[in-house]
């Protein structure tokens, strides 16, 4: 497999992007192999020129520039699905949900239900741990306006799956937002959890529990952590809360 400057293995087509995730050994390559992807043009074009532009407050940072791999070990009974990467976040830091309002959300979230041991996450080495909890996006690559296509989604569905299978305890997925949602679910699907039809649809305290290979998985949906969201009230502290107390429940059941 081909490497990068950086020593990260490359990855340039979708088919690639298949064939390099299911022969991941663990998350440790499954991340590896994530930072070196370039299978969505449009989203390493992005991704770079962001990082050379930058936003004035952090002119003179070195942003990661490159794709997000999850965060989170692999005992994880909760995982945390989120969109993409922001711009001037995970972009810059190089750490899911790291550095933006969204990720002051979250990680704070996360440590008031026990599963963070900081409720702030503003670097990559500022000593955030979670524990029994990984999280991780549907599209690796932060995309302008904050909007991935579908192929894109599609694309990048493979690194999702991989790094989900090798949580041999996962009980629950936390979704944030309607995308993560139409993400996860084929993902689920195709790794032999049987979608009732109509299709489970997303909403705001949403609760299903599918019946897997590996015993039971509840999906619980929440509204996104964005600003637009949590600037309107649309989504507040209590509720996000609320969900992943459930999810702490359900895990330990």
């Amino acid at each position: 497999m081909a490497r990068d400057a950086d020593g990260y293995p490359v990855t340039r087509t979708p088919a690639g992007v298949l064939r390099s995730a299911r022969s991941a050994p663990d998350l440790a390559a499954v991340d590896e192999r994530v930072c070196g992807c370039r299978a969505c043009p449009r989203l390493v074009r992005w991704r770079e020129e962001v990082a050379v532009t930058k936003r004035a407050a952090f002119r003179d940072q070195v942003y990661w520039g490159r794709p997000i791999p999850g965060l989170g070990p692999a005992d994880a009974r909760i995982a945390v699905v989120g969109l993409a990467p922001a711009a001037h976040g995970g972009n810059r830091t190089g750490r899911i949900f790291t550095g933006d309002r969204s990720g002051d959300w979250i990680f704070a979230a996360l440590w008031r239900a026990g599963l963070a041991n900081q409720p702030t996450s503003v670097a990559a080495d500022d000593g955030l741990e979670l524990t029994g909890c990984r999280v991780v996006s549907a599209v690796r690559c932060a995309p302008p306006d904050n909007a991935p296509t579908p192929a894109e989604r599609d694309t990048c569905s493979p690194w999702l799956a991989r790094e989900l299978d090798l949580l041999p305890q996962l009980r629950v997925a936390v979704v944030l937002g309607g995308f993560g949602w139409s993400a996860l679910l084929p993902v689920l699907a195709a790794a032999g959890y049987p979608l009732p039809r109509p299709r489970p649809r997303f909403g705001h305290g949403a609760e299903v529990t599918l019946e897997g290979p590996r015993g039971p998985l509840t999906l619980l949906g929440s509204y996104h952590v964005s600003q637009q969201n949590t600037f309107t009230g649309r989504l507040t502290e209590p509720m996000l809360d609320a969900v992943l107390q459930r999810a702490v429940e359900l895990a330990a059941g």
